[in-house]
């Protein structure tokens, strides 16, 4: 079993930053795609930001510029810096990883539990 747990959300002002992670721990061979996906009330979940084993990254258009993912491999850990918060970036932030299992070499998609991120002055 793996679980993924993120941490870093919070309250901001407009205009300020913030450093989400995700964690990943259990039965872990390697790690595929990462990714954060983000819902807000009353809408459809949506992807923010992916990264492949090998770094490379997509964004959202609205985010491109402001947010930036990354990685640690080593770790099992994904991290997602935002920067230039503005009001329409509050929802709950989620992390998902497609996980090599260590036991059957196969892949499984994990979700974490959300963090909620809040813009307000």
């Amino acid at each position: 079993q793996v679980q993924l747990v993120e941490s870093g959300g919070g309250l901001v002002q407009p205009g300020g930053s913030l450093r989400l992670s995700c964690a990943a721990s259990g039965s872990i061979f390697s790690i595929n795609v990462m990714g954060w996906y983000r819902q807000a009330p009353g809408k459809q979940r949506e992807l923010v930001a992916g990264i492949t084993s090998g770094s490379s990254t997509n964004y959202a258009d609205s985010v491109k510029g402001r947010f930036t993912i990354s990685r640690d491999n080593a770790k099992n850990t994904g991290y997602l810096q935002m920067t230039s918060l503005k009001p329409e970036d509050p929802a709950v932030y989620y992390c998902n990883a497609d996980v090599v299992s260590d036991s059957s070499r196969r892949v499984f998609r994990y979700w974490g539990q959300g963090t909620q991120v809040t813009v307000s002055s």
